[in-house]
């Protein structure tokens, strides 16, 4: 009787990661990534992720979702979609009917009751204003005449210094990095999401940020 062929040793599976986050532009995931580094500010355990840019920004976030993230099906356990309703091309539709439009598209592609779609309304740039003193120095601003609420005021960006966060955001944030000549980068978003208290953002898409990733990785 001829012996059975033994079979070679199979090299091990690669360690499961737990999340992948598809984000439509670089500041998006840089936002995130620190967010995710200040795991006990979030309440979460530390999470293995990898974040990938959608080459098509917003729009392909809202519409290609599922194609972008079937690769990972097998190698992470949750995925996140993260895009701003404006400039996603559906403007007129809510952020919960979009929120719902993704996540539909991805249930229905293996990532059922895994995944989870974060449409910031109106733009990122939204999560960034809050009351912490972070977010001036971090902005650059130096006058000591006014504060960066004041200058806001003063343009026409909040009504009032207690109104927590412009109309407009991503205009404010332009127009005070022009004023105080700081070139824009992601490096900003980064920072802003290292140090600025998260205890005080009152935001929808980023209470539904924080209360998924606690649903999936509470410590």
């Amino acid at each position: 009787m001829s012996k059975a062929k033994r079979r070679r040793p199979q090299p091990p599976a690669p360690p499961r990661r737990d999340l992948v986050i598809l984000a439509a532009d670089k500041d998006t995931a840089q936002t995130i990534e620190g967010l995710l580094s200040r795991s006990a500010s979030l309440q979460i355990r530390a999470v293995t992720s990898d974040i990938i840019v959608h080459p098509q920004h917003d729009p392909g976030c809202l519409g290609q979702s599922p194609g972008i993230l079937a690769v990972y099906l097998k190698t992470h356990s949750y995925a996140l979609v993260v895009f701003d309703r404006e400039g996603c091309g559906q403007e007129k539709n809510s952020r919960a009917s979009l929120e719902a439009d993704v996540q539909a598209q991805l249930s229905t592609t293996g990532w059922q009751d895994r995944s989870a779609a974060i449409v910031i309304d109106p733009e990122l740039e939204r999560w960034v204003w809050s009351q912490s003193p972070h977010v001036s120095t971090i902005l650059g601003w130096r006058d000591t005449t006014k504060s960066v609420r004041q200058w806001l005021v003063e343009e026409e960006f909040l009504e009032e210094e207690s109104q927590l966060k412009p109309d407009r955001p991503k205009e404010a944030m332009v127009a005070v990095l022009r004023h105080v000549r700081k070139p824009r980068s992601s490096a900003i978003y980064r920072e802003l999401a290292e140090k600025v208290s998260l205890t005080s953002c009152e935001d929808a898409s980023f209470l539904k940020f924080r209360e998924t990733l606690q649903g999936w990785f509470r410590r």
